[in-house]
């Protein structure tokens, strides 16, 4: 089963005029692409082997080797396990690259560069203007079209860097940690592959350039094993290959406006493989089972790592926490900078760190209208909850008193 969705809305079409950018309406096509890869990337529909397998002999066949043996698996932990059985490199060697993955590899990589080389020499204009990634990641597509901003910059933020942050940075990382060990030889990801797929993929199907009949060709073969299977292993003779998750949770990221996800389910674990592989996140935090299952003030205690007790106290609560875990109060008092709500600074215990927490609440509106409660770290130099809010934005209690609302 899948808990997937993503808003329809951004399909909305933009009205350009031909003065304002090139192509504008094959442009913004192109960066809505994403969501289609997006969706093959978080499937959770069992594997399309037919499909794989013959993409798979295919870049067996580019690369001069006979088709290879397939081995399918229930989950990525289970098909490293059977990599490794089957010959899989645990540590680099001189003859890594020589192996069929390393040959693979080499020619896709070769593939990309030609393919990266039209694009630059197709939409290399040095008049149009150049954005930082970060403004950009905050600029809706149709918006950074009639700004003037280079078509090549547009359609990587919106497409490549966004399926990476969703599928590469949020799924493939929370995959990672269900592996049983380091593994040196290459993996391929097939479906979280999309970031480099899609991104090649809205250039040619919206005519904004043109590659080679080899290269497409091999867009084709990777374009196939996205949407039919997960990760997989090429060996000598043997090919590994594991299914997709059968449950995969995932909410908006916040801020994302290029349709960017992050891996969550507040109860149950947001990921999920058919031999019960699973891994709990939390607002895109990768925690322990207990986190999620029995968190408790004695656990939170123990935990050395700071994200994964935040996110377990906002499990709990802030105030529930408070009390469970006995925290004495240093002071409490009126946030002037957020009315109707207070400020109250809390000893922490001893064996975490040398700060204090200072509880107040957000003062913005969350999705669902409520302002959330939250802890924030302070110096336990600090004595009173004015100076430690003030702190917090770099000012003195005093100044910050004087604060008519904070955001």
């Amino acid at each position: 089963m899948s808990a997937v969705s993503t808003s329809s809305a951004a399909r909305r079409r933009a009205r350009f005029n031909s003065e304002n950018s090139p192509d504008p309406e094959r442009v913004v096509a192109a960066c809505l692409e994403r969501e289609d890869w997006l969706q093959r990337g978080l499937c959770c529909e069992p594997a399309d082997r037919s499909t794989a397998e013959s993409a798979v002999r295919e870049l067996y066949h580019l690369i001069g080797a006979p088709p290879p043996e397939f081995i399918w698996t229930a989950s990525p932990q289970a098909g490293v396990e059977a990599a490794i059985a089957a010959g899989l490199p645990t540590s680099y060697t001189l003859d890594t690259m020589q192996r069929p993955a390393g040959r693979m590899a080499n020619v896709l990589s070769n593939s990309r560069k030609r393919m990266d080389h039209n694009i630059s020499r197709r939409h290399e204009d040095p008049i149009r203007r150049r954005w930082s990634h970060a403004s950009l990641r905050a600029t809706l597509p149709d918006d950074a079209v009639r700004a003037g901003i280079a078509v090549d910059q547009i359609i990587r933020c919106s497409v490549a860097d966004s399926l990476r942050i969703s599928l590469v940075d949020g799924v493939a990382t929370a995959i990672r940690t269900l592996l049983p060990q380091a593994v040196r030889g290459v993996t391929w990801y097939g479906q979280q592959e999309a970031h480099r797929v899609g991104y090649y993929d809205a250039y040619r199907r919206h005519g904004l350039a043109t590659f080679g009949s080899n290269d497409n060709a091999l867009l084709d073969i990777q374009s196939a094993l996205v949407g039919a299977t997960g990760w997989w292993w090429a060996l000598e003779h043997v090919c590994v290959m594991a299914e997709r998750p059968t449950v995969l949770h995932t909410e908006p990221t916040p801020n994302g406006v290029h349709s960017e996800r992050r891996l969550h389910h507040p109860d149950l674990p947001a990921l999920e493989f058919q031999d019960g592989g699973t891994v709990f996140v939390q607002h895109g935090t990768i925690v322990p089972d207990w986190v999620v299952l029995d968190p408790t003030a004695d656990r939170i205690a123990r935990e050395r790592n700071i994200e994964i007790r935040r996110c377990a106290i906002e499990r709990i609560g802030w105030d529930a926490y408070i009390d469970m875990a006995e925290l004495a109060l240093v002071d409490r008092a009126d946030d002037p900078g957020n009315q109707g709500s207070e400020l109250a600074l809390y000893d922490l215990p001893d064996s975490w760190d040398t700060s204090r927490i200072l509880l107040t609440v957000n003062g913005s509106v969350e999705r669902d209208g409520r302002r959330r409660r939250y802890g924030l770290h302070v110096p336990r130099s600090i004595s009173t909850a004015l100076d430690a809010a003030g702190w917090t934005y770099g000012l003195a209690g005093t100044d910050y008193s004087r604060l008519v609302r904070r955001t």
